[in-house]
């Protein structure tokens, strides 16, 4: 089965970053579909993430913690209360954490999250492990 990682064509993974910095959602967004292995979809603006998430249905959401319009916690419990997307894994990314922290276990809100800045290769293996069986087949 094809992965979802939101954007490009033919992807493997369709996955969404949810983060108001610009530089950094399409910088990540570039270098993962680089990859070939992912098609991503880049969403900026938080108040607006419930709604994209709805309409692409991505494999993996990336999710800011620190956002201005809406935090992503605010992000994050719409999403899981939305029936349609609550299977959805979504892993944080956030500079409020260092990168021992993120390889202690702990996880924020039940999810996994990742420290920036990050490295690509340490962005895909962040990923692999989120990845719902389905996709990872």
């Amino acid at each position: 089965m094809n992965r979802n990682v939101e954007a490009n064509f033919f992807p493997q993974i369709v996955e969404s970053i949810i983060d108001n910095n610009r530089d950094f959602a399409h910088s990540a967004k570039l270098a993962l579909e680089r990859t070939g292995r992912y098609f991503v979809y880049e969403e900026n603006d938080a108040s607006k993430a419930h709604q994209t998430a709805q309409g692409l249905k991505p494999d993996l959401i990336l999710l800011d913690i620190a956002m201005p319009e809406a935090d992503g916690g605010e992000v994050a419990a719409r999403i899981e209360s939305d029936p349609t997307l609550h299977r959805i894994p979504i892993v944080f990314l956030t500079a409020l954490v260092t990168k021992a922290e993120t390889k202690s276990g702990l996880q924020i809100q039940g999810h996994p999250f990742l420290a920036k800045p990050i490295s690509i290769p340490e962005l895909v293996a962040g990923i692999e492990q989120s990845l719902p069986a389905r996709a990872a087949s």
